[in-house]
């Protein structure tokens, strides 16, 4: 009997020290995205690792995996929600199926420029957005800015026509898909990573992305003409698993959203500095020849593809559309 009670306490006392151990581990965050380390999101999510280790010594490890070297755009939001990452910044294209409200941000030449996109998404209508899709276990954290999109091509694309019978990547996105099909243009889906090799070997004739994208992942190298449209914003959420983040220690968390507001300001203070920095090496670099729109060709292409608005109208909200237009003000 004696034995038997030794044999229990010796088990019980292990059983404490390896509780003890497990509480005393750090909280392990994996943070997959599919973009180069620098580019907005590869920097901001660098920082948000930086600032979590040091301001949470032993409390926080954050594993940042770039790049598509973890999880494909096609495979990170099932990652997410099987808990197997708990951090990711998609495009806002990869939530329609989620919420169609966030459609929005697709719509093309709805944004003046990417101060309309900011203030759009510090209005109440943009933060409530951020909660939008909390009943599918997707908590937004923040929008990242990545910056204004150009059409890249194999061809001179100065008009709507020149688009025509052209292949265009996008993304898994019906409002996308639209865009292009008004132009008369055939949209195909791909993964990010296999981009570059699409274009190299005419899979697709073109894209649509900001200067970032295509200087970080050398899409001028294949790509003939790049037009600087400005047509349509490619930005983040930042995501979290809901449950994940709801289950961590509350002075953890606390902290956490502190830091994802200053990362925040950050990516989207050096966003735009990149972009503009990445399209002068691109025009340096020769492989592609850069082209300025007239206000009237600008004008050609906000007419030929405006119509995509009212066929998406009813699933966004005609109320947050106008809160959109708002914010060009």
């Amino acid at each position: 009997m004696l034995k038997f009670s030794l044999r229990a306490l010796a088990c019980a006392l292990s059983l404490t020290a390896v509780a003890g151990f497990a509480q005393a581990e750090p909280v392990v965050i994996k943070f997959s995205h599919v973009v180069a380390d620098s580019t907005p999101k590869g920097q901001g999510a660098l920082l948000f690792k930086q600032l979590a280790e040091e301001r949470l010594p032993g409390k926080v490890k954050v594993e940042v995996y770039p790049n598509s070297s973890l999880y494909g755009d096609g495979k990170e939001m099932e990652a997410l929600l099987l808990g197997d990452v708990h951090m990711i910044a998609p495009s806002l294209a990869k939530f329609e199926q989620y919420t169609k409200k966030l459609q929005v941000f697709d719509l093309p030449f709805l944004f003046d420029n990417i101060q309309a996109v900011d203030r759009f998404q510090q209005s109440a209508e943009g933060v409530a957005l951020l909660k939008s899709m909390e009943d599918k276990n997707i908590t937004g954290l923040a929008y990242w800015h990545n910056g204004m999109k150009q059409l890249s091509g194999n061809k001179a694309l100065r008009e709507p026509k020149d688009a025509r019978g052209q292949k265009f990547r996008v993304q898994a996105s019906k409002v996308l898909e639209e865009q292009f099909k008004a132009l008369r243009a055939n949209p195909r889906k791909m993964a990010f990573a296999e981009v570059y090799q699409g274009l190299q070997t005419g899979v697709v004739n073109g894209a649509e992305n900001p200067w970032s994208n295509i200087y970080s992942q050398k899409f001028f190298e294949v790509q003939k003409f790049i037009t600087e449209t400005d047509h349509g914003v490619l930005d983040y959420m930042l995501v979290t698993n809901t449950e994940f983040w709801n289950g961590l220690p509350a002075d953890v968390r606390s902290e956490l959203d502190k830091i994802v507001v200053e990362v925040t300001a950050k990516v989207n203070e050096q966003a735009e500095a990149l972009n503009q920095g990445d399209k002068q090496r691109i025009s340096e670099a020769g492989t592609s020849e850069v082209i300025s729109l007239t206000p009237e060709q600008r004008a050609q292409w906000r007419e030929a593809m405006r119509p995509v608005w009212g066929k998406f109208e009813g699933e966004i909200g005609a109320d947050l559309i106008k809160a959109a237009q708002a914010a060009n003000q």
